[in-house]
């Protein structure tokens, strides 16, 4: 399934302050990476963002927030925005500061080696 394009070109726009962010086809949607960390991204119809999971629980609690949930595995520190829950600019931006903010304590991935 497609991902939203809206919600797409309006992190792309945002995140166009910022240096080192690059995009990636990633889980059927697209994700912004900032400096080479998943920072966050469009699943089908919803924001994805990578927060602190210490902040994870109280995320939740969030209007329009719910946990991401990868095939039967639910990852901590990954939530889902619906557009309820990004109408107002305050709002986008709150999400998205989440994510920049845990972003230079994430792990990077592990690369895989090549053959």
């Amino acid at each position: 399934m497609a991902y939203n394009e809206k919600f797409a070109n309006r992190i792309r726009e945002y995140l166009m302050q910022f240096h080192h962010i690059e995009e990636k086809q990633m889980m059927g949607g697209i994700v912004f990476m900032y400096n080479e960390k998943m920072c966050v991204g469009v699943v089908k119809d919803d924001m994805m963002c990578r927060i602190d999971p210490e902040k994870y629980a109280s995320a939740l609690e969030q209007h329009g927030c719910r946990a991401m949930v990868f095939g039967t595995r639910t990852l901590k520190g990954y939530v889902l925005i619906d557009e309820s829950g990004m109408r107002s600019k305050e709002d986008f931006a709150y999400w998205i500061g989440l994510a920049l903010e845990y972003n230079p304590k994430a792990n990077r991935a592990k690369k895989k080696k090549k053959d």
